[in-house]
């Protein structure tokens, strides 16, 4: 099989007509307010406030400065429990914070954290639990938001993957105290760069609101030691178009992936996840895993047929955050302790999906896993 003449890559973004882009860049220029709170920045908020079904939200520039702000505006200290089995920026919020992560192995059948495994780690300095909706699946949030209440902890959950999906009929991002969202460009909605907090009160905003824009209450009172993490009008503008076309796009990507689970279900040893019964899925990711006693390759020789073959995918998530060497000498970072983490992280591949991507491509992919599979030596 003649390899794709065009690479093709894990994401792409999503992006708006030019036409409709250029009409709010010209009101942008004429207001001559490119950023602190304009107008397109406000029009967002609520914009995406009622797609959401949330009633608080904060924009960001990028999602790690919201992780990193989230923290600071409950005011977490000491130890926080969280999954080895994400993006490093997860754990990256802890440490600019002070923070000890702590390490919990992961649940086996959605690959988020564990809440059955979470009480063995609290101890007199845990403060908080931060769990991640990995690839949009909603975490053991009840278990969770149990073991919370009972030892007094703060529960921010890491939505980056989870934009629009619901879970018992309601937004995913109303569980918890906080939850942050991700705009990167890899993401179903984007703004380039971007992220926002979910807050549960107008107080805790007004905090959050401080914080990211220096500390500042008015134009000469700092009330606190802020970062400046503001949202652009540019990227809100464009934030805007997105939210126009968004439900459109999620429709595409739905098509996508019900055409790899078509083919995925006919190739031994390559397996889709399963998803969180009562919840909606946004097809952020189609991740897949590799048996290797079955399938007759280790994941890392089919990543690199692949790539071969012009299809660019993604170990997410490889390697483990707990096996990087600036995490590794922590004692929950021990691979005895984290069995399920490591092993999915072994297996984990994640298959090109967005809106544009052509059927045809999505139909070579799925040939070329099936013969690579065929033609074990």
């Amino acid at each position: 099989m003649d390899p794709l003449k065009k690479p093709v890559y894990v994401t792409q973004p999503s992006l708006p007509p030019l036409s409709e882009m250029t009409s709010y860049l010209e009101d942008i220029w004429d207001r001559k307010q490119v950023t602190n709170n304009g107008k397109y920045h406000k029009e967002l908020e609520e914009a995406l406030c009622t797609y959401l079904g949330v009633e608080y939200i904060s924009l960001f520039s990028n999602g790690t400065l919201a992780l990193i702000t989230a923290l600071q505006a409950l005011k977490v200290t000491g130890e926080v429990i969280t999954t080895p089995f994400s993006f490093v920026a997860t754990t990256h919020s802890l440490w600019w914070n002070n923070i000890e992560p702590v390490f919990c192995d992961i649940e086996n059948s959605h690959y988020n954290l564990s809440a059955e495994k979470i009480e063995a780690h609290i101890t007199p300095r845990t403060s908080a639990i931060l769990p991640v909706h990995v690839f949009g699946n909603p975490c053991e949030v009840d278990e969770i938001q149990s073991l919370a209440d009972a030892y007094g902890l703060k529960v921010i959950y890491d939505a980056a993957h989870a934009f629009g999906v619901k879970h018992k009929d309601q937004s995913v991002l109303q569980y918890g105290d906080l939850s942050i969202l991700s705009f990167h460009a890899t993401k179903v909605f984007n703004t380039f760069e971007g992220g926002a907090i979910i807050s549960r009160d107008r107080a805790t905003k007004q905090r959050i609101d401080y914080l990211k824009n220096f500390g500042f209450a008015d134009e000469t009172t700092v009330i606190t030691p802020g970062i400046n993490a503001k949202m652009n009008e540019f990227q809100a503008a464009l934030g805007l178009l997105q939210l126009k076309y968004v439900d459109s796009q999620l429709a595409k990507r739905r098509r996508i992936a019900k055409i790899y689970e078509s083919r995925i279900v006919n190739i031994p040893g390559i397996s889709k996840i399963e998803y969180v019964p009562n919840s909606t899925r946004n097809y952020s990711y189609f991740p897949v895993l590799v048996d290797e006693n079955i399938y007759g390759h280790a994941r890392d020789e089919v990543y690199a047929f692949l790539k071969k073959n012009n299809v660019f995918s993604r170990r997410y998530f490889y390697p483990l955050i707990s096996n990087f060497p600036v995490y590794a000498g922590l004692a929950s970072a021990n691979k005895i302790l984290l069995p399920n983490a490591n092993e999915v992280a072994e297996k984990i591949l994640c298959l090109p999906i967005y809106s544009e991507i052509q059927i045809e491509v999505v139909e070579y992919i799925c040939d070329v896993l099936s013969e690579y599979g065929m033609n074990v030596i």
